[in-house]
């Protein structure tokens, strides 16, 4: 009988063992499998880069994040962020296209949205040329419309000053303006985390959102005469129609800028939204930002 009870406890403990070696290897598999769930965070070309979770603000990637750098074009996102923040803005509003918007596109080389002088075009078809084909022309009309004073050099003053104070009211210290288009003449500066929070809060706008997520659009205009032509436009984005979800934001470039994106997505109701500055190429640029979202959608 004593035989049979240090039988079954030596059983019983033999189990037990089992059990909990089980449990052990379980557990590590567990910790094992975790860790593995968990993304590395990904190398990027840009100088720059900041990516956040658009729904909950949360900081999900940086690289230099608030270095100051040139921005080139992604500057236009503060242009049309100015321009929808007047109040009772009128985009069938009408603005007749000036000599002065043509000489400047000729006299910096800059982007074009190819307005032809004496059109009346509206304040909504310039906000299209402005984000899509990056006219620095169209830059131009809005500063002209916008600004207030009796010389476009005033209004035109004036309207880089209602950029900078809308980067103080959302609380933005690295970031400054002195230029409509990215083309200034040194002290034009933002950094990843402030462009990221400055598309932000262009995209709650359901007319920014609409147009920076088109991959093309022929837009009617009035003509000098009286008739109409029609403007094709075609946005320099090219995550538009390459990345599932993506509905945004804006390119940029230049001899200091180098290559810039600023770019957003959703997917699953989760959108990340975020910025990579001084990048080498286009294709860097874009590259570095399809992996800076496919990691923050995995996290």
């Amino acid at each position: 009988m004593k035989f049979g009870i240090k039988y079954i406890n030596r059983v019983s403990v033999t189990a037990t063992v089992t059990l909990t070696a089980g449990a052990v290897l379980a557990g590590s598999a567990f910790a094992s499998t975790a860790q593995a769930a968990a993304p590395p965070a990904p190398k990027i070309v840009a100088k720059g880069g900041f990516l956040m979770n658009d729904g909950t603000g949360k900081t999900l990637f940086t690289k230099s994040a608030d270095t100051r750098r040139a921005t080139g074009s992604t500057t236009k996102i503060m242009t049309a962020l100015v321009v929808l923040s007047q109040k009772n803005v009128n985009l069938k509003s009408k603005v007749t296209v000036q000599k002065a918007y043509s000489d400047y596109i000729v006299s910096k080389n800059a982007s074009s949205a190819r307005l032809i002088v004496g059109d009346k075009v509206t304040v909504g078809q310039l906000l299209y040329g402005l984000m899509l084909p990056s006219g620095c022309d169209a830059a131009y009309a809005l500063a002209d419309k916008f600004g207030s004073g009796s010389t476009r050099a005033a209004r035109v003053k004036s309207f880089i000053g209602k950029m900078n104070s809308t980067a103080k009211s959302l609380k933005l210290k690295n970031t400054r303006f002195d230029s409509f288009d990215g083309i200034g003449s040194g002290n034009n500066y933002s950094t990843p985390r402030d462009l990221t929070k400055i598309a932000s809060k262009a995209m709650k706008n359901s007319t920014f959102r609409s147009i920076v997520k088109t991959k093309s659009t022929k837009q009617k205009v009035t003509t000098k005469s009286g008739g109409y032509r029609y403007m094709s436009w075609t946005n320099t984005n090219k995550l538009l129609g390459s990345y599932s979800g993506a509905t945004g934001v804006k390119t940029g470039s230049g001899p200091t800028a180098k290559y810039c994106l600023v770019f957003a997505a959703t997917r699953k109701g989760k959108t990340v939204i975020g910025t990579v500055l001084t990048s080498t190429s286009e294709a860097n640029r874009t590259a570095d930002a399809k992996k800076l979202m496919d990691y923050g959608f995995k996290k």
